[in-house]
């Protein structure tokens, strides 16, 4: 293994990113910059349809935003991608895989890194390093705000430093769009991406842990749906004719009552949330539409779907107790998965190795989700192992809020974790 990494490499890309984020499916300028680097460094690139099945994708943003996000990427400022990757991401096909063998045999080692930004204003906050330093989000309104830019980062270095020293057999990176709402790896594994990985590794940085720590094992993930509810009503004059009206957004409010106060599951860790509501345009007028973003979560697949099974009759029936309708629209899924021990063991050698202290994953990460466990099971039902590891970063804000932001110094490290445990793996 080469020296330390001072993680100049991962800071640059991560800060690039951090500056022009991109939400699901739309991750035009990343992917095709992040294909366009690999591939300068010696790396097979699969994109497109190759690297993700389309009809598989759920929560596809809708075509004028695909083709607005495309012509951005497609221009000539900073925010332009690689024009050699471009094309075949068109329409939302935002997937990258790329493989790194010199034909020596080995083992197939995969790494996970996740590529979206979340629908976040960012913090113009005195003390935000990023509005200080000049690399906050230059796209109001969308901003990385759980790390992902830094896993890129991280995933860059990474490439460069096998493409300087191959190891025997092969390494893959998945660079995955769409994590946030559960819709990218579900899209990826139809494609066959995984279908011959001996070991995969998805790395995720802070989630509660500290600064030079590490989590080689975090089996709690939730599995995860998010639904889409619009309710429809009849529009009326709010008072002249007001029994006239069904007021969709009333529907919607008591089916938000409804699903906050359902009772919990037994013996199980759950949750459900209501993230957003929208309806009505004026206030003289009885709202014919309105529409809710929500989720639920638990700790067992088959929980969680009884979970969604009563929200959806919560939903169906406030809609009904105010004359209306409602259509559900699932926009995201996300299973459980648990590592190997082996792995996970062989993962926290390698921390070990680089100086990082192993610890026992936070209770903050037991009641998180990742898609990455789509890759997982696929990965496992083929005879391979996985783990899904944390990488510790003191953070300025909280993951998904406005004043979000990573330890840098941790990337470094970070790339150095991952190095030591793709070749050991491999070896």
């Amino acid at each position: 293994m080469a020296t330390p990494s001072t993680g100049r490499t991962a800071t640059a890309w991560r800060r690039d990113l951090h500056a022009h984020p991109e939400v699901g499916f739309t991750e035009f300028r990343t992917a095709s910059r992040v294909a366009g680097r690999l591939a300068d460094l010696g790396w097979d690139i699969r994109t497109g349809t190759a690297a993700l099945d389309p009809g598989a994708r759920l929560g596809v943003p809708d075509d004028e935003a695909l083709d607005r996000a495309f012509t951005a990427a497609a221009g000539d400022t900073d925010r332009a991608g690689d024009d050699r990757f471009l094309p075949p991401m068109r329409g939302g096909r935002t997937a990258v895989v790329a493989t790194l063998d010199i034909g020596r045999p080995g083992r197939h080692v995969a790494l996970r890194a996740d590529m979206d930004a979340l629908p976040i204003v960012e913090s113009t906050a005195a003390g935000h390093v990023p509005h200080e330093q000049g690399f906050r989000s230059t796209r109001e309104g969308e901003m990385h705000a759980c790390g992902h830019d830094g896993h890129v980062g991280m995933a860059i270095e990474l490439a460069e430093r096998l493409s300087a020293d191959p190891p025997d057999g092969r390494v893959t990176i998945l660079l995955q769009p769409a994590e946030e709402g559960g819709r990218g790896a579900a899209a990826m594994v139809p494609a066959g991406v995984v279908d011959d990985v001996d070991v995969l590794l998805a790395a995720h940085l802070g989630i509660g842990l500290e600064s030079r720590t590490v989590a080689a094992a975090v089996d709690g993930l939730l599995a995860n749906t998010k639904l889409r509810a619009i309710f429809h009503g009849r529009a009326a004059h709010a008072a002249m004719a007001p029994h006239e009206g069904r007021s969709a957004l009333l529907a919607a409010a008591a089916a938000t009552l409804a699903v906050h106060t359902m009772p919990p599951f037994p013996g199980h860790e759950t949750r459900v949330a209501v993230g957003a509501l929208h309806g009505g345009t004026v206030s003289n007028i009885v709202p014919d539409r309105a529409t809710m973003l929500l989720e639920t979560r638990a700790d067992e697949g088959e929980v969680n779907e009884e979970i969604e099974a009563r929200v959806r009759a919560a939903l169906e029936g406030a809609a009904a107790t105010y004359g209306g309708t409602v259509e559900i629209e699932r926009t995201g899924a996300v299973t459980t998965a648990t590592g190997d021990p082996e792995i996970a063991t062989a993962v926290a050698a390698a921390a070990r190795a680089t100086g990082l202290d192993v610890v026992t994953p936070t209770a903050e990460l037991g009641v998180a989700s990742d898609d990455a466990t789509a890759f997982m099971r696929r990965v496992q039902s083929r005879g391979g192992r996985a783990t899904y590891l944390a990488v510790g970063s003191d953070l300025a804000g909280p993951h998904h809020t406005p004043g979000f932001d990573l330890d840098e110094s941790v990337l470094g490290p970070g790339v150095d974790l991952l190095e030591r445990a793709v070749r050991d793996l491999m070896a």
